[in-house]
């Protein structure tokens, strides 16, 4: 059976968030013998969209799981980055033919909510690897 290898993309913004949620993909990988191989750090979900497609465009790199966490403002921007992240990651996932999974949490959510939602980073692995496997 087939190792995959998959790169993460991370958030730096609301870190002490996004680290225990790199963490959690990270355990989680080895979990399930997939191998991290590459992992890029931005410095918001804005900007991971070039962050997700160097990694789709590495031949050796499968999938590719992103963790994020979005959280609710005074201002709409909440919406904004999550809704233009969400979209583009979709977009790079087709154009490259590879899973990006959408393990950005938010918007709408408090510092408490997104402190509960710290397993999606696991999820965002899960869900990369699951669709490696049904598409192959």
């Amino acid at each position: 059976m087939k190792r995959y290898n998959i790169g993460i993309v991370v958030s730096e913004f609301n870190f002490d968030i996004t680290s225990m949620m790199l963490e959690r993909a990270k355990a989680h990988a080895a979990f399930l013998d997939v191998n991290v191989a590459k992992v890029i750090s931005v410095p918001g979900v804005y900007d991971m969209p070039l962050a997700i497609k160097k990694l789709c465009e590495d031949p050796s790199i499968d999938g590719v799981a992103t963790l994020g966490c979005v959280i609710e403002g005074e201002t709409e921007h909440d919406e904004i980055v999550i809704q233009h992240a969400a979209r583009k990651i979709i977009d790079l996932s087709l154009q490259y033919d590879k899973p990006v999974s959408l393990g950005i949490t938010g918007p709408g959510m408090t510092r408490l909510q997104a402190e509960d939602r710290i397993e999606k980073g696991r999820d965002a692995v899960e869900a990369v690897v699951k669709l490696l496997k049904n598409l192959a």
